[in-house]
């Protein structure tokens, strides 16, 4: 599976379970387990270099973002909130990329 076909496959399943954190109907743990499973995945392939894409980018700032940021600080933090948020609808919809997102690939 090359980088692209990966991050087209994960990227929509990683924007559901983010919105549906932040409406408050996915437990955190959840997302924490989707997080390390996506991460086991990704280090199969071995994958090096820098992110490829724009898209690439905003799906590692917020896998990132997701292992950073306790539950309680995404929800609380109006800043973070609003950055999950623009970066759910990212993965979804594309557009325009959103701010001070600097997504880059896991070392192995």
């Amino acid at each position: 599976m090359t980088p692209n076909e990966f991050i087209d496959t994960k990227a929509p399943q990683l924007a559901q379970y983010g919105k549906a954190f932040l409406r408050d109907q996915l437990d955190f743990n959840e997302v924490q387990l989707y997080l390390w499973d996506t991460l086991e995945e990704w280090q199969q392939f071995n994958h090096q270099g820098d992110a490829q894409s724009d898209m690439e980018r905003v799906f590692w700032h917020l896998l990132h973002a997701f292992d950073k940021w306790p539950d309680w600080m995404i929800r609380g933090n109006q800043y973070l909130r609003t950055q999950v948020d623009e970066c759910c609808d990212y993965l979804n919809l594309g557009g325009q990329v959103p701010n001070n997102c600097i997504g880059i690939r896991p070392n192995s």
